[in-house]
Parts: C-alpha cells; structure tokens; sequence
C-alpha cells in the first residue's frame, strides 16, 4: 500500500510550519481564585501596581492548591497581551 501525502519530502512538510510565537514565562502571586469560572487573578512578581484579572488555570491545577499568597508561573503566548496567558503551576 503506498501512502500519499501533500507534500514532496517530510523537510518539506516541516518548512512549511507556521513560525513560533515568542512566549515569556513569568513568576506571580496568586491573588484570588474563582473555583466557577477556573479563573485567577494574579500579580506579578516586580510589579506592584499591575493586577492580572481573568488569567485561566490549567485544569490539572486542584482548586484546593489555589489559595491566595501562593506563588504561581504564568505563561504569555504574546508578551504584549496579557489575556493571552495561562497559570500553570503554584508552590509555596
């Protein structure tokens, strides 16, 4: 059985990929939770008066470990939007 692909070569296939996205990855206290919604609302380490509201959860985060004053790690898949974020861990 032969296979038939779109493209030439598997180099092709891979030329052909969109390009990356910058991502930044940034350390932040956990200031409130919303169990409802698996929303947080998060400051950023080094920023005192910048308050992240809305920031989603990973899901495999339990509700239980986001409590308030916990550190957290805060994903930017646009450095210059910060709606487009995820929380991804907290440690205390």
């Amino acid at each position: 059985m032969t296979r038939r692909y779109r493209f030439d070569s598997y180099t092709a296939m891979r030329e052909r990929k969109a390009p990356a996205m910058p991502t930044e990855i940034k350390q932040g206290i956990v200031k409130a939770f919303d169990a409802g919604t698996y929303k947080a609302t998060v400051q950023i380490t080094g920023s005192l008066a910048v308050w992240l509201t809305g920031v989603p959860v990973a899901r495999d985060i339990a509700s239980g470990e986001m409590t308030a004053g916990r550190r957290c790690a805060v994903i930017f898949f646009e450095p210059g939007n910060p709606q487009d974020a995820v929380l991804t861990a907290v440690w205390t």
